[in-house]
């Protein structure tokens, strides 16, 4: 028999339309798009959603055929240009390489291209037209996805994480890509159901170990139980994308029984929407949080940066929790700020040198103004890192660029990157030297996606309200184009998915 040829390839991009710059080609390129073998080379290892989909390897009646991969942080709306370079070469890999039997897309589900507020969607539909209405298409999700109607009709099977912190993206992409050999082989026939619920969740609430998304997720494993379900994701959503279909979200997968599927579907969202209440959270001021931490007799204590939370698109140089350090003169503290200009500066003085610089508040006047410091430069490292444990996402190799590490007059330690990384690793900081467990206080610029990592040291953790373009509240921001009427904006409205 032949095998099977099924194609890999996909975007992913999780899309802040609040951000102040734009996502272009050269930011995706900076990151690296990958190719062919390259995408072995870095996920074969891993746990990411491209880590799943390669498990299919294993099976020897399978070709698997990886084409390109694109991805990086997120940040501003993607240009025109950009999307329409990035998915005609996907496209075009496609085209050439073919026929398939099946296409397995790793997308993230948040991406918002410029006139195009359904990108995702949009990815898969052009996929669709290409390869026709009879090839079976898998598409893997991020947690934080955005999911409308177009992304669920034009694909045969969409899974999401069920974890925050992303710790699950490889099992998912398994059973995804399972599934759509299964359907090519004619063992199962997916039918699909898509409930959006009402709602947006703060990002204060989104750990999937806490509540109230331990009691959503718990009803989600229940659901997987029932006789004919093959797969249900529940979808957090991205508060920070000003897109139509913003919000929270249910797909449900059944064997051949539509009505099961939207029957599951809509008693899970009715169930989750019951707590709409519990996803209002509140975070502390810089300086009330410095206070809670310094209070604390070991640490170290985890200071969630909100505002500057790198995995939901922010600039990661914000100063607010530093410069509240500095002023309440509290010891031990660390943060870990992207400032190129900063590093070039140490560098140029050497290991051991003394130095007075600013460092941070480049990119964003919201997260703060740049903080004058003097210290000597410790260590300075090529940014690069391996973490093979599970974080956020999945991802096993990092490269942060020149990396210094400073301590300053008022013993802080900085660790300054040229590069924009999230914190899900603590090996960010041993790659430099710095042993996390000795610190006091610790600032993350994330709020729940560094908790696979510093859960495993950190005593505390306690979120901060800070200001930016991921600031805590997304009452705060305009959101033109979202749907109305829409939890916690409107909360007297009502929701009945079930008629």
């Amino acid at each position: 028999m032949k095998p099977l040829r099924i194609a890999l390839g996909g975007i992913s991009h999780e899309t802040n339309t609040f951000a102040l710059v734009a996502t272009g080609y050269q930011q995706f390129e900076r990151s690296g798009i990958l190719r062919g073998e390259a995408i072995r080379g870095q996920h074969k290892t891993a746990l990411t959603t491209i880590a799943g989909f390669l498990e299919l390897e294993e099976d020897e009646s399978i070709e698997l055929v990886p084409l390109m991969y694109a991805n990086t942080n997120p940040s501003g709306t993607i240009t025109a240009d950009a999307f329409e370079r990035l998915t005609g070469e996907l496209l075009e890999l496609l085209r050439a390489q073919g026929p398939w039997d099946a296409v397995l897309l790793a997308l993230h589900g948040a991406a918002v291209a410029d006139g195009i507020p359904e990108t995702d969607g949009e990815i898969v539909a052009r996929v669709r037209r290409l390869v026709g209405p009879k090839i079976p298409i898998g598409v893997g999700l991020d947690m934080h996805a955005n999911v409308g109607p177009l992304i669920v009709e034009q694909c045969d099977v969409l899974t999401i994480y069920r974890t925050n912190p992303h710790v699950d993206p490889r099992p998912r992409a398994a059973e995804c890509a399972r599934l759509v050999v299964a359907t090519v082989r004619g063992e199962v026939h997916p039918t699909q159901a898509l409930v959006q619920i009402p709602a947006a969740i703060g990002i204060l609430r989104q750990h999937t170990s806490e509540e109230p998304m331990r009691s959503v997720m718990a009803d989600v494993d229940a659901v997987l139980r029932e006789p004919g379900v093959l797969s249900v994701s529940l979808a957090e959503g991205y508060p920070y994308a000003d897109v139509p279909h913003m919000g929270m979200a249910v797909v449900v997968v059944t064997d051949g029984d539509q009505a099961s599927a939207r029957r599951h579907a809509g008693g899970l969202a009715e169930r989750t929407w019951a707590r709409r209440a519990a996803f209002i959270g509140r975070a502390e001021t810089p300086d009330e949080a410095l206070r809670l931490a310094d209070a604390e007799e070991q640490g170290p204590v985890m200071l969630m940066d909100v505002g500057d939370n790198i995995g939901g698109g922010s600039p990661g140089d914000g100063t607010m929790l530093l410069e509240a350090a500095v002023r309440l003169r509290v010891s031990g503290f660390l943060a870990i700020l992207c400032d190129p200009v900063a590093v070039g500066q140490c560098i140029a003085t050497g290991v051991g040198a003394t130095v007075s610089l600013v460092v941070g508040g480049r990119t964003d006047p919201r997260n703060g103004p740049p903080v004058a410091i003097e210290g000597v430069v410790r260590v300075i490292t090529d940014g690069r890192y391996e973490d093979p444990t599970p974080t956020h996402g999945g991802f096993r190799f990092f490269d942060a660029g020149p990396t210094v590490v400073l301590e300053t007059t008022l013993a802080h330690t900085l660790l300054l990157t040229s590069r924009l990384v999230m914190p899900s690793s603590l090996e960010q900081l041993r790659s430099a030297g710095v042993q996390p467990e000795r610190l006091r206080v610790i600032a993350a610029k994330g709020v729940v996606s560094p908790r696979a990592a510093y859960d495993r040291v950190a005593v505390r953790t306690i979120l901060v309200d800070t200001p930016g373009v991921t600031a805590a509240d997304p009452m705060r921001f305009d959101h033109r184009a979202r749907r109305r009427p829409l939890f916690p904006w409107e909360p007297d409205l009502s929701f009945q998915p079930m008629d």
